[in-house]
């Protein structure tokens, strides 16, 4: 890191680490799966697909977790 930046505080640091992690996911929609990831994607959409269970609320996992701790 470039002398000048590291005497930001830290909240600006860490507010342009998140602009770029922001501009770098936009980007990666562009990026082309290779054929493992494509056939690992496939085949979690498949059994997503045939389980028929669409899963639950996050408000209701995230009860169970507190509940539990």
């Amino acid at each position: 890191m470039p002398p000048n930046l590291r005497e930001l505080p830290v909240s600006e640091r860490t507010h342009l680490v998140e602009d770029q992690w922001d501009s770098i996911a936009k980007e990666q929609s562009g990026l082309p799966l290779t054929d493992a990831q494509r056939r690992e994607l496939d085949q979690r959409l498949n059994a997503y697909e045939s389980d028929g269970d669409s899963g639950r609320e996050a408000r209701e996992a995230i009860a169970d977790i507190r509940a539990r701790t």
